[in-house]
């Protein structure tokens, strides 16, 4: 299908484009931006005056439930929620069951996402045999059936002996691994260490947890050039490690959730088990320093930490209710409203959650490394259309994955997604 998106405010943050004009999108790619080339006959106008035409988001921490998880998700919700939220391309992470640590299940896993025709699904395989942290997966063989890195997902390594081969065996070959910064023993609390955890009687996790994990991971790699993505920083001492680490030229990067970058552990108010979440909230200058770092690049990206959980694993004493929300619907809206919130410049707000994961991904895209996250001429037509002007209200029954909970339930929310389209196909088209 041909596609004319007429008068639209077209922005790539890549290359720094700003500009109300066309765009024209043929057999999956933008055959132009501006003026459609001669003789282009659409056989379908959009009309985006006033609205945003953006490239499609790039999720890197989007848990998709299946394998093993249907009750709390299925491929065919959360892959619908995506395109719901303008994320055309995706890292499912490899903590599902049974685990993404052979071949086989990750090949059936990306074929199943192709049949749906939604977003571009990029699979994160297992660093340990069924994320036990005792044997090493077969690295090669998961990069041919399309793995994009090797993490643990929310499973810390206890061995520091095995992170250190994983992490060699990785660089030998050039492959990423990907961690969340988290001390086994001292990680095991549900809510940040502090007087308003000791006063509601939760075990605490200090931000030790996450500092001791990250001079472990930044000794084991000094010297080398070992590719190493730290997710979901939590903590404002965490962000001064990461910045003196990329400070030495080290080769890492970071990310950090819509959660952490949103909300504090007050916002636990009275064991809303709905703020249980992994990591957990933290003080308000742990929040503040993260926005900041956002902001200035020591991190590098923002994900949606998407986590649908069942209504039932939610309706427990907090302590005892599955850590987890859904979030890769909201991930652009909370861009824009940090953007607002912050006086964070709008092109930065959009490049964290579009082309800067998609250089996170790097090499491991392929062809597609040109163009993903991007909106260029010849380029893959990923991208979405949005209302800046659409303030809406989180309403967790209207949302469409199959996991409502949600810490934002209730929030106003600015900016939202009218269209997402996937190689030139509509994936999704709001009502």
């Amino acid at each position: 299908m041909k596609i004319l998106i007429q008068n639209g405010r077209v922005i790539d943050p890549a290359r720094g484009f700003d500009q109300v004009c066309d765009v024209a999108v043929a057999a999956g790619r933008v055959v132009a931006i501006g003026k459609a080339p001669a003789g282009f006959e659409a056989d379908r106008v959009i009309d985006a005056t006033g609205q945003w035409v953006l490239p499609g988001l790039v999720d890197l921490a989007v848990r998709l439930r299946e394998p093993g998880y249907e009750h709390e998700g299925m491929l065919a919700s959360e892959m619908a929620a995506s395109v719901a939220g303008g994320v055309t391309s995706l890292v499912c992470l490899p903590d599902t069951d049974p685990v993404l640590d052979e071949q086989g299940l990750v090949e059936m896993l990306k074929f199943r996402a192709e049949k749906l025709h939604q977003s571009r699904l990029f699979p994160m395989g297992a660093l340990t045999k069924g994320l036990k942290g005792e044997v090493l997966t077969e690295m090669a063989e998961l990069t041919e059936s399309g793995c994009v890195a090797f993490g643990q997902a929310d499973t810390p390594l206890s061995s520091i002996t095995t992170l250190g081969r994983a992490l060699n065996y990785a660089n030998t070959f050039g492959y990423a691994v990907w961690l969340r910064p988290q001390d086994k023993d001292l990680g095991k609390g549900v809510a940040a260490s502090g007087a308003l955890a000791t006063r509601m009687g939760l075990s605490g996790v200090p931000v030790a947890a996450e500092t001791i994990a990250l001079h472990t991971i930044f000794e084991l790699i000094r010297g080398s050039q070992t590719r190493v993505h730290l997710c979901r920083i939590s903590s404002a001492a965490g962000v001064e490690l990461v910045r003196k680490a990329k400070a030495e030229g080290m080769n890492v990067t970071a990310d950090v959730s819509i959660n952490s970058l949103h909300l504090t552990e007050n916002d636990i108010g009275y064991f809303d088990s709905s703020a249980r979440l992994i990591p957990v909230l933290r003080q308000q200058r742990d929040r503040d320093a993260l926005s900041a770092a956002l902001a200035d690049g020591t991190i590098d990206a923002l994900v949606s930490d998407h986590c649908p959980v069942d209504d039932d694993a939610k309706v427990l004493p907090f302590a005892e209710a599955e850590a987890g929300a859904t979030g890769v619907e909201l991930l652009l809206s909370l861009a824009v409203k940090w953007s607002q919130d912050s006086q964070v410049p709008l092109v930065r707000a959009l490049e964290v959650v579009t082309a800067a994961p998609a250089r996170l991904l790097g090499n491991a895209l392929g062809t597609l490394q040109a163009s993903l996250g991007q909106l260029v001429e010849g380029g893959v037509a990923d991208l979405c259309v949005v209302n800046p002007q659409a303030a809406w209200t989180v309403a967790p029954a209207e949302l469409h994955s199959q996991g409502k909970c949600t810490p934002f339930a209730g929030y106003e929310l600015p900016a939202r997604v009218q269209w997402t389209m996937v190689n030139g196909h509509i994936a999704f088209e709001r009502n």
